[in-house]
């Protein structure tokens, strides 16, 4: 494959695919000690990358190809995407999804005209489905990632990266399949071999990772995760081929960094971005990466987040960050009792978001009632604080787990 694809793929979808901003963050510069330029790739079309080598992909197809129809096995993001040109060019849409994906990528596939079939628990399941209904449709197979021409497509952020910031130093990319890294390292590299380059995938599903120990694409076991857009069990052959030539390192990052990396975005720059875009700005804040004083792009790859999805990841994002914590309390079961626990509680500059009381338990015995209590709290430390301070009063005092 060669680079001169991915200026042509720039051509054909100009007009069409957003120039994506490249923001500077000057509270992620201060936590990471670099200098640190969002892509914000959730801000594109279809609310992710993926319509990129989408779009380039289905307009390169012949008329012969188009008129049969197209296919394609998606998680959400490539659905969306394949689904956006087929509508474009008024062509038939056939989208297999695995039967867990998000509801919001579901209907909005669906709000794109593609037929939606859902098959299988993960992707790789729904692959080998699509597979199937294509050899029994003749459908054209449009591949999430191992395809030149999705890759060229993918390719076209990398452009724009070093057209934005000429400059810099190195890009951190979300890797599920490898189509968007490897479009974006052959994009760069060619230009300035300088460039670092790096992939960052959830521990719960390190194929492109364990490949590259293996000298091979494997398949892996894939461990739920909030990342789905990057739950791919195996990664392409064209892909692996292309990250193992021009990527530096493979990273990795466990849900709970994810987590608070999605609450940070939200709070912190009002950016809506999903796990597996978070990943690659996860990677960089929990120091995965040996770079400082440097100019990084992470690259946010998408946006498209469940809203019933998003307050269990604010939650989760809160409990992680010492923002959210439970206590199950033991005290007297006597009047003005529970009136100085709660005064204890507002000396420590807690604010109690619900409180329970329970007079029946195991752990509660006659003339004592259990007080669970949901405080609002600054961060770990002071979760540490209140109760030592309120063990310290003579109080029974648990922390819940989530």
């Amino acid at each position: 494959m060669k680079a001169e694809e991915i200026s042509i793929a720039r051509e054909r979808m100009k007009g069409i695919v957003h120039i994506t901003p490249l923001d500077y963050s000057k509270t992620f510069s201060t936590l990471s000690q670099n200098d640190v330029f969002l892509k914000l790739e959730n801000m594109q079309k279809t609310g992710s990358f993926k319509v990129r080598g989408a779009y380039n992909k289905v307009f390169s197809l012949s008329d012969e190809e188009l008129k049969k129809g197209v296919i394609a096995a998606s998680a959400g993001n490539h659905a969306q995407g394949v689904a956006y040109a087929s509508q474009n060019l008024n062509v038939p849409c056939t989208i297999v999804m695995p039967k867990g994906a998000p509801i919001s990528k579901v209907q909005a596939t669906m709000g794109y005209g593609a037929k939606v079939v859902q098959k299988g628990k993960n992707f790789d399941e729904s692959l080998a489905y699509a597979i199937q209904l294509q050899e029994e449709t003749k459908a054209t197979f449009i591949h999430a990632f191992d395809d030149e021409a999705i890759i060229a497509g993918q390719g076209t952020v990398g452009l724009e990266i070093v057209e934005q910031l000429p400059d810099v130093d190195a890009i951190i990319v979300p890797i599920g399949g490898g189509g968007l890294i490897a479009g974006i390292a052959l994009a760069v590299k060619e230009k300035n071999p300088n460039v670092k380059i790096y992939g960052v995938q959830a521990k719960a599903c390190p194929s492109m990772k364990k490949s590259i120990i293996n000298n091979k694409p494997i398949a892996v076991e894939a461990a739920p995760t909030m990342a789905d857009g990057i739950a791919v069990g195996k990664p392409g052959t064209l892909t692996f081929d292309i990250v193992h030539k021009y990527v530096e390192d493979i990273l990795l990052v466990d849900e709970m960094e994810i987590a608070r990396t999605m609450l940070m975005l939200l709070e912190r720059n009002k950016l809506m971005v999903e796990g597996s875009g978070a990943a690659s700005l996860a990677a960089l804040l929990y120091n995965k990466i040996p770079l400082t004083n440097k100019k990084i792009v992470p690259v946010l790859s998408g946006g498209n987040v469940d809203m019933n999805f998003i307050s269990r990841i604010i939650e989760r994002g809160l409990v992680e960050s010492g923002r959210f914590a439970t206590f199950a309390i033991i005290i007297k079961d006597k009047p003005g009792e529970l009136q100085n626990l709660l005064a204890h509680i507002s000396e420590l500059d807690a604010n109690v978001k619900t409180i329970s009381q329970n007079h029946v338990g195991v752990d509660i015995f006659p003339g004592y009632a259990q007080i669970v209590v949901t405080l609002e709290t600054k961060n770990k430390e002071h979760i540490e604080l209140i109760q030592k301070t309120l063990i310290n009063k003579g109080y029974d005092v648990n922390l819940s787990s989530f």
